[in-house]
């Protein structure tokens, strides 16, 4: 999922001056809703957490999951699961692999940029046969 190569820098602050090797993957800001759900039972058969439970309502209905294949949802089950354990049992000793697993799953829109995902809304169609809109001349107000 992640893609090599440093982030692109901002324009004019860039010391190369050739086109960057990787483009933007543009999805549509349409919730995905073909994600798989959550088991009954965490992998050690206790209940989920409510916490994991909201965490992946959120992750798994995230516009770019349409690019996602078996692999990345196995990998995102993976990351449910350390979840769960990190909201049941505490302790900080993995939340350094679950904030680089968030990273390469795209949950942020930081993390998005990183992986040059952007998200893009669609423009309402305009009817062909609408009448265009009136436009007030400004040479009517000018001697107010």
């Amino acid at each position: 999922m992640p893609v090599p190569g440093r982030k692109q820098k901002t324009e004019g602050q860039a010391i190369t001056r050739h086109p960057p090797t990787t483009e933007w993957v543009l999805v549509e800001d349409v919730p995905f809703t073909g994600g798989p759900k959550l088991p009954r039972t965490q992998p050690d058969g206790r209940a989920w957490p409510t916490w994991t439970k909201r965490w992946w309502a959120t992750v798994s209905t995230m516009p770019h999951c349409s690019l996602w294949t078996a692999s990345d949802w196995e990998f995102a089950m993976d990351t449910a699961a350390l979840k769960a354990k990190f909201h049941t049992d505490g302790g900080t000793g993995m939340a350094t692999e679950i904030r680089n697993r968030e990273k390469v799953l795209g949950t942020t829109v930081d993390y998005r940029r990183d992986l040059r995902i952007r998200y893009f809304t669609r423009k309402p169609e305009v009817a062909e046969d609408a009448a265009p809109a009136a436009v007030v001349s400004l040479d009517d107000y000018r001697e107010l």
